[in-house]
C-alpha cells in the first residue's frame, strides 16, 4: 500500500471513528426538561429570541435538553421568579440581570449599566468587556454573591434603549420632571429620582394599564419592535429615541444549578455555545426588527420622533457616575466589577471612540439623505 493510499485510508477510518462515536456519546446523555418562566408575557419579542436560543440548544443536544416558555406569573409571581430557580421551583427563569439589583446593587452593571457605567461602555464595548475582559467570570461570582444556587447565561443584549414614549412632547428637562415616568427598577431608576423625575418602577404587563387609567404620565420599555409589540403607540405618539438609563441592557436566563450539576459536559458545552451565539444572533435581529419598526410606527401609527433635550444627557451621566462611586465605596464586589470595566474602558474606549465616529457619520450621512427624500 502506499503512503498516500494509508493516509487516505486512515482519515476515513478516523471520520468513521468520529461519527460513529459521536451518536454513542449523545446517547449517554439524559434528557432534560428545563421550564423557563419569564418575566414578561410570551408575546413579548424577547421571547421570539429566547424560543430561538432553546431551538439551538436542543439542535446542539439532539433534543436532550428542551426548553419551554411559561409566561410572568404562571408559577410564582415575577419578582419571586429569581428565587423559584435558587429552590427549584422552576428548573429556570428569564429577566434581566438588574431586576436582582435588590439582592446586590452589582446586578446592574451587567444588566443596565446605566450611562454605560460612567465611562463610556457601549453596548458593543460592555459585550467586549464581557467576554474579554474578565467580565463573564465576574458575572459567574454576582450568583455566589447573591448566594443563590443558579448558573447564569447572558443571551440578549438589547441595547441602547430609547428614553421613552410622552403624552406630548418635552422641550427641556423642567417639562420631563412634571411628569410620572416608568422606569426600570434598582439604580437606573434611582438616578431618574436624583436628577428629580418622578421614576416609578413597574413590571412590563402593568405599564399600559397604567398609562390608560392616568397612573403614570410616560413610560420606557427598550426600542421600537419590542415596544410596538407592547402597544405603546395605542395610547402614546411622541417617541424619544436617545437615552442613557439602558444604553447597555442585558436579558439573561437562569438554570437551577442542581440541573446544570446532571448536565453532561456535552450538554453543558451546547448550552454555552448557543449562549454565545445568541449574543450576536440578538444585536443582528434588533438592528433589523427595530429598523423596520420604527418605520412602520411613523409611517402606519403616526408615531412623532424627537430629539432628546441636551441638558438630558449631562444631568444623568453626572447623577449615574456618583450613583456608581457611592456603591464601590459601599460594597466590595461592586467595586471589584466596576473597577474591572473602568480598567478595560481605558484602553478599549479611547479606539472604539474614534472606531464609533466614523461608523457615526457613515450611518448619520445616510439617514440624513432618506429625510430628505
Amino acid at each position: 500500500m502506499s503512503i498516500r493510499n494509508f493516509a487516505v485510508g486512515a482519515a476515513c477510518a478516523l471520520a468513521l471513528g468520529v461519527s460513529a462515536f459521536a451518536p454513542a456519546v449523545l446517547a449517554q446523555d439524559k434528557p432534560i426538561k428545563i421550564r423557563i418562566q419569564s418575566v414578561i408575557p410570551t408575546s413579548a419579542d424577547e421571547v421570539t429570541m429566547l424560543k430561538d436560543f432553546a431551538a439551538d440548544v436542543a439542535a446542539l443536544t439532539n433534543n436532550t435538553v428542551t426548553m419551554e416558555v411559561l409566561p410572568a406569573g404562571a408559577v410564582v409571581a415575577v419578582n419571586d421568579t429569581l428565587d423559584a430557580v435558587d429552590k427549584g421551583l422552576i428548573e429556570g427563569g428569564f429577566a434581566w440581570t438588574h431586576y436582582w439589583s435588590g439582592k446586590h446593587p452589582a446586578a446592574t452593571l451587567f444588566g443596565a449599566p446605566a450611562a454605560g457605567s460612567g465611562v463610556g461602555l457601549d453596548n458593543l464595548a460592555w459585550l467586549a468587556w464581557f467576554q474579554y475582559g474578565g467580565g463573564k467570570e465576574l458575572y459567574d461570582e454576582l450568583w455566589k454573591e447573591m448566594k443563590v444556587n443558579v448558573k447564569g447565561f447572558i443571551l440578549q443584549p438589547v441595547g441602547p434603549e430609547a428614553l421613552g414614549w410622552f403624552k406630548n412632547p418635552i422641550k427641556d428637562m423642567a417639562d420631563f420632571r412634571k411628569l410620572r415616568f416608568r422606569t426600570p427598577p434598582g439604580i437606573p431608576g434611582q438616578i431618574y429620582r436624583d436628577i428629580g423625575v418622578a421614576s416609578v418602577a413597574m413590571g412590563g404587563g402593568d405599564i399600559l394599564p397604567a398609562l390608560e387609567k392616568g397612573v403614570i404620565d410616560a413610560a420606557e420599555w427598550c426600542c421600537p419592535k419590542p415596544d410596538m409589540v407592547f402597544g405603546f403607540q395605542k395610547v402614546l405618539k411622541h417617541y424619544y429615541l436617545e437615552g442613557l438609563h439602558q444604553n447597555v441592557v442585558n436579558a439573561d436566563m437562569y438554570l437551577n444549578g442542581d440541573v446544570w450539576k446532571r448536565m453532561s459536559s456535552h450538554q453543558q458545552k451546547a448550552m454555552e455555545v448557543a449562549a454565545n451565539a445568541a449574543l450576536m444572533k440578538a444585536h443582528s435581529y434588533r438592528i433589523s426588527e427595530n429598523g423596520k419598526a420604527l418605520k412602520e410606527l411613523t409611517e402606519k401609527h403616526g408615531v412623532q420622533i424627537h430629539a432628546t433635550p441636551d441638558a438630558y444627557f449631562k444631568e444623568y451621566g453626572e447623577a449615574a457616575k456618583k450613583a456608581f462611586e457611592k456603591h464601590a465605596s459601599e460594597n466590595p464586589f461592586f467595586k471589584k466589577v466596576w473597577d474591572s470595566q473602568r480598567n478595560f474602558a481605558d484602553v478599549a474606549i479611547p479606539f472604539w471612540a474614534r472606531a464609533q465616529k466614523a461608523n457615526a457619520g457613515l450611518t448619520g450621512a445616510y439617514a440624513a439623505s432618506l429625510e430628505k427624500k
